[in-house]
């Protein structure tokens, strides 16, 4: 079964970290999801916790 995506459609990427807002990933980890295997999909949705306080850590999207 296919991992879902962590999409909120918020799609607004911090200049600092070049991550999504909405979902923490980079804009070539977003446009690679579909060709990802599960286990690279999961290795990103883990590491979620961990970008999103590097990204508050940066400051406001400039």
């Amino acid at each position: 079964m296919a991992v879902k995506s962590p999409c909120i459609d918020v799609c607004a990427f911090h200049g600092k970290t070049g991550l999504c807002t909405g979902c923490f990933r980079t804009r070539d980890e977003i446009r690679a999801w579909k060709k990802m295997t599960d286990h690279m999909r999961y290795q990103i949705l883990n590491d979620r916790a961990r970008r999103e306080a590097k990204t508050k850590a940066a400051g406001p999207v400039p």
